[in-house]
């Protein structure tokens, strides 16, 4: 990277509009904390959620997902069921240089408590609101906190740009919006 992570997420956020809104320092007060981190950054879950189901008795596929496995929720908190999963979305919306590749992983705080954040790496060129995987591991009730810190990103700088970016191939999860459900 050259400049100290902190500095270099810093840089790339200005001049690339890699992350937006984007928050200059870790935020903590009386919240699960957000903003630049030593190494990465720490991103809020927003306050939409899609919730999964079973009352329809329905099979997982991802290769035809069932939209009626999911219930809409929008609000402050976001109780997941027991054994169970939820889905989200950023408040952060990112741009993905060519150079650079990411891994997102659940904060610590969340994990102590059984509740898993998974995500798929974000390409080189990606660009879109983070669709979340909230798993609660537990056999209760778990809270997710909206427009709080649920996971960091840790940022890959290359050293040259890869051949064939996501947007190259366009991507089908490219520019998302909202919480996306799977895709073919």
């Amino acid at each position: 990277m050259g400049l100290k992570p902190d500095h270099w997420i810093r840089k790339m956020a200005h001049e690339h509009k890699m992350i937006e809104p984007f928050i200059e320092n870790q935020v903590r007060e009386g919240v699960i904390s957000y903003g630049v981190s030593s190494y990465g950054y720490d991103v809020r879950v927003a306050n939409e959620f899609k919730i999964f189901t079973n009352v329809f008795s329905a099979t997982v596929d991802p290769k035809h997902f069932d939209v009626k496995s999911m219930v809409d929720f929008v609000g402050d908190v976001c109780v997941v069921p027991p054994n169970s999963f939820a889905l989200a979305r950023t408040v952060e919306y990112f741009r993905i240089p060519r150079k650079v590749l990411t891994i997102c992983l659940g904060k610590s705080t969340y994990a102590r408590c059984g509740i898993i954040v998974n995500v798929t790496p974000f390409e080189p060129e990606w660009e879109g609101f983070v669709t979340l995987e909230i798993s609660n591991t537990t056999p209760l009730p778990a809270k997710i906190y909206a427009n709080e810190g649920l996971a960091q990103v840790l940022f890959f700088e290359a050293d040259e740009a890869c051949d064939v970016s996501y947007a190259d191939k366009k991507g089908k999860y490219q520019k998302q919006q909202s919480i996306v459900l799977p895709k073919l």
